[in-house]
């Protein structure tokens, strides 16, 4: 009997040796534990010095990982092998998943810095009222041209990439929704646009685009345009702002039909380890002074009213990242169109590249 006490003794201790190891590896991968807080990116996104503001403030040991799509994000997060506190999806990618129950309800007392956030940005389609999301930055898909080689196109309009003097001088991000969502606008018709009609029309169009398109890409993009490699580029507005500080020569453009309004917003997800500190950081985040430093620093648009006060006038008052009411009147944010309505936009994306 002794010997069997012994033996279940030391199972026990061995039990025990093995689950504080893999508490520890847990740790060590990204996994919250105690007083840690693991967060979820996009590259380049925040200021470092923030974070480390935030760990020394608060005592939190902060764990950064990164991702450069919403696709990959989804994807880690819906295996759950990684235990991320914080993440900072946009639009669409909320509202997925919400659908599939991926997100854990912000609590408003925790976040009185959500009052700083200007209304026109808050209850937006995919997430109303804000239950599971606040607001971190936003902007818009627009047009990156170089007048010295634009044959003095002015490009107030999207139409204006179909001019014939661009041919072959076109760069477009390599996106189906931004593609497929200019042309619908250039049609007067919405980027959320489901008639199959209309649709038809859009790549029609699009196909009249190709002489002009020298190339669709990713990320590449911003390095292309800042060389000089093409008159004028399809691209996200922060990407704008980050070529322009390259290149002085180029100037960024909202086309006058409207576009996308996009927005990246701060999330807890239903995996969270640390749902206490996540709110601590989400709040941090909407402090005015922290939101103007990280704004500064990214270069995109910030929704917090507060911080734009705290901007430089250069800054706050330049209309194509803060473009007037009549512009942002319409603006459309992309809708969760389902999985069968984002596959048809690919194919029809696809159609497109194949006939470039």
């Amino acid at each position: 009997m002794k010997t069997l006490t012994r033996m279940f003794l030391s199972i026990i201790v061995v039990a025990l040796i093995l689950m504080y190891t893999a508490s520890r590896l847990n740790v060590s991968e990204g996994y919250s534990s105690g007083n840690t807080l693991t967060i979820y990116n996009w590259g380049d996104y925040i200021d470092p010095d923030i974070l480390d503001q935030f760990q020394k403030e608060t005592g939190i040991t902060v764990i950064y990982q990164t991702f450069d799509s919403n696709e990959a994000m989804l994807t880690k997060i819906e295996q759950g092998g990684t235990t991320f506190d914080v993440a900072i999806p946009s639009d669409y990618a909320i509202s997925k998943m919400r659908e599939e129950n991926l997100l854990i309800p912000l609590d408003h007392s925790k976040l009185p810095n959500l009052k700083n956030i200007d209304p026109k940005f808050m209850n937006q389609s995919f997430d109303p009222n804000n239950k599971y999301s606040a607001p971190y930055f936003w902007g818009t898909v627009g047009i990156v041209y170089n007048p010295k080689l634009a044959q003095g196109i002015k490009f107030d309009s999207w139409d204006d990439l179909w001019d014939t003097k661009l041919r072959n001088n076109v760069l477009l991000t390599d996106g189906a929704r931004e593609v497929i969502g200019m042309s619908l606008n250039s049609l007067g018709y919405s980027l959320n646009d489901t008639n199959e009609q209309h649709l038809q029309q859009a790549l029609t169009k699009l196909k009249k685009l190709t002489p002009n398109v020298k190339a669709i890409v990713g990320d590449e993009i911003k390095m292309l345009l800042a060389n000089n490699e093409a008159a004028a580029g399809l691209v996200f507005s922060g990407d704008a702002s980050e070529i322009m500080d390259q290149n002085a020569d180029l100037d960024f453009v909202v086309p006058k039909e409207g576009t996308n309004l996009w927005f990246d917003n701060m999330v807890i997800p239903k995996t969270a380890a640390n749902v206490d500190a996540a709110h601590k950081f989400i709040n941090f985040m909407l402090d005015p002074k922290i939101a103007e430093q990280n704004t500064e620093y990214v270069g995109y648009s910030t929704p917090n009213a507060k911080a734009l006060k705290l901007l430089p006038e250069d800054i706050s008052s330049d209309e194509r990242f803060y473009p007037p009411q009549e512009l942002t009147d319409k603006l459309e944010v992309y809708d969760n169109l389902g999985k069968k309505m984002l596959v048809h936009y690919n194919e029809l994306f696809l159609q497109f590249k194949m006939n470039k």
